[in-house]
């Protein structure tokens, strides 16, 4: 059983999603794009090619100037979206990506230098990491406590 949030858990979500083709339904077509995705004190990058994920690695802050943009919310509202998807087969309305952009006082979703070209690509490509993230449930879970 893989741990949310480790590298272990991306590479598992990342294999049910790229094996399974009815995942594949992003509304942006194929995606080309970098993502960090910023979960406590860890950031992970993903990288999208086409219909596939291609690419999952713990990145530092650093490396952050080298994404196309970067998802990041308090460990809880992550941990919260994980079990819903792991409840529900998929995010409810009220735990997806979209949904949480526009909910968090923040949002969800920054782009390096505030690059609104990079940061186009979350909205353009967002259905294609929702259905990276619902990719999740068949994929069994345990929640890790992170420091």
């Amino acid at each position: 059983m893989a741990a949310f949030p480790s590298v272990e858990w991306f590479n598992a979500v990342r294999e049910r999603y790229n094996s399974d083709e009815t995942l594949h339904t992003g509304g942006g077509g194929p995606c080309e794009a970098k993502a960090a995705l910023c979960i406590g004190d860890h950031i992970y990058l993903l990288e999208f090619e086409g219909f596939e994920c291609a690419e999952i690695r713990q990145i530092d802050r650093n490396d952050i100037d080298h994404v196309d943009f970067c998802l990041d919310m308090p460990l809880y509202e992550w941990v919260d979206m994980v079990n819903n998807i792991q409840q529900h087969g998929e995010a409810d309305l009220h735990h997806t990506l979209s949904t949480m952009d526009l909910e968090l006082e923040e949002g969800l979703a920054r782009a390096p230098g505030d690059d609104q070209y990079k940061m186009d690509l979350f909205y353009r490509y967002n259905q294609n990491f929702q259905d990276f993230f619902n990719a999740s449930a068949g994929v069994p879970t345990t929640i890790t406590v992170m420091d």
